[in-house]
């Protein structure tokens, strides 16, 4: 991965021109007084570095000549850490083993951080994220300001990196979109599982047991997020996680979730199925209209189009399905035009996906939504929600008790390709068919 790392920070050091990049990595956090939570590498950093400890900052110094531009500040060997915390690679092996072209101990930041800046015309680095080392950032910059007007040199500002690097990462080049077919490969299989799996009386809990394990045998991280199994009206609670409820004969279970790989690259699904296998009516019509809805939204994906052009044709489908239904009343343009559907369906079709669940990269340029373009993925992901949680616009009918407590999702990952898309979680099965048993 050496060599993939190394052109990134190219790609990423043209985009720079003269400006002098910081990019610190994350910090080890602690609960319980002294515990540490697992380690999880800052993505921008990952993305530019592949180096995976914690506190290290990284330098992108296109001002500088060959040999000079890329410098890391890692925590040095030291046997009495490593012996309670692990390996550490040390600045031998962050030039031996990452490519740094100089790596230095992290205590002399402070001390050498100015000179490697000097002579940039501008410093890129996120304000506001990072507080160990921006008071650094800032006093190089301020020190070199304080000397201008004698050296007539200066760096004329500070910018943020993120508009140049989430650009890049928004767009995966073959090797990242062949680590998130591994991620979905694994994500899928575990949707699989869990639905061999589901009966009436088994907890929330036994299922994420099943999903996550399955993640952890195959070799990931563990669950890219945290995992939602919500049986019941737990399923119109968007971001459920308490996991800890019975599930009951004729509920539908939503599970909501994707594994993350060694390397940060991500997978996010959701089936929606009957606990007990059978459908209801009422679930029915509901599951075909979500699942119509999203199989037309993923159908949109294409360069050329935008992720808003998918969520409107899913808010669509899914409004012209709830008027025939009688959940929803009056013309369809209307209806969209005020949001009078939302306290059905109140969120976005999708969101972009790669290092991080919600990735980064701009969904509108100015006034113009992000065209779609090859190597970009995303989640397609329309439900409905029937619940008393949200009020009734004025103009729409009361919702009759039959409906309620049904909460369905149904997400895809997809990656655009040059004439269309695919379709990256096709073997977490969808159609109704495969979500019932005998």
């Amino acid at each position: 991965m050496t060599s993939i790392h190394a052109q990134r920070r190219q790609r990423f050091l043209e985009r720079l021109g003269g400006v002098a990049a910081v990019i610190p990595a994350a910090p080890q956090v602690t609960h319980h007084a002294d515990c540490e939570y697992p380690f999880r590498q800052n993505s921008d950093f990952w993305y530019l570095t592949g180096f995976d400890e914690p506190d290290a900052v990284a330098l992108l110094l296109p001002h500088r000549p060959p040999g000079e531009r890329f410098v890391l500040f890692v925590h040095p060997r030291e046997a009495s850490a490593e012996v309670w915390t692990g390996f550490r690679w040390g600045s031998e092996g962050a030039v031996e083993q990452f490519g740094a072209d100089l790596a230095h101990p992290l205590s002399e930041l402070a001390e050498r951080l100015a000179d490697y800046l000097s002579g940039a015309e501008g410093i890129a680095f996120r304000i506001g994220k990072h507080p160990q080392v921006e008071p650094l950032v800032l006093s190089a910059w301020a020190r070199q300001l304080d000397r201008a007007p004698r050296t007539g040199v200066a760096a004329l500002g500070l910018v943020a990196p993120c508009p140049m690097l989430h650009a890049l990462r928004l767009r995966k080049q073959p090797e990242e979109l062949e680590r998130m077919r591994e991620a979905c490969r694994i994500s899928a299989e575990a949707h699989e599982r869990a639905r061999e799996v589901v009966r009436p009386g088994l907890n929330e809990r036994q299922v994420q047991a099943v999903i996550e394990q399955h993640f952890l045998e195959q070799g990931a991280r563990g669950p890219a997020y945290g995992s939602i199994v919500a049986g019941g009206d737990n399923a119109c609670v968007l971001h459920y996680t308490a996991n800890n409820a019975l599930l009951r004969d004729g509920d539908l279970l939503l599970i909501d979730a994707g594994c993350s790989l060694g390397d940060y690259y991500n997978g996010d699904i959701t089936r929606t199925f009957p606990v007990n296998g059978r459908f209801s009516a009422e679930q029915r019509q509901l599951y075909e209209l979500v699942l119509a809805a999203q199989e037309a939204a993923v159908a949109t994906v294409a360069p050329g189009q935008t992720a808003e052009a998918v969520h409107a044709t899913a808010v669509r489908v899914l409004v012209e399905g709830l008027v025939e239904l009688g959940l929803l009343s009056g013309e369809v343009d209307g209806i969209i035009e005020r949001g009078a559907y939302r306290h059905l369906y109140m969120h976005r079709t999708g969101h972009w996906l790669g290092l991080d669940v919600h990735d980064v990269g701009a969904y509108r340029l100015g006034e113009h939504p992000q065209e779609l373009e090859p190597g970009i993925v995303l989640t397609v992901e329309p439900g409905l929600y029937v619940s008393d949680r949200l009020p009734v616009p004025e103009d729409q009918p009361a919702i009759d008790e039959r409906w309620k407590g049904i909460g369905i999702r149904i997400e895809d990952d997809v990656a655009v390709t040059e004439h269309g898309h695919e379709l990256l979680t096709a073997a977490a099965l969808k159609a109704p068919a495969a979500m019932q048993r005998d």
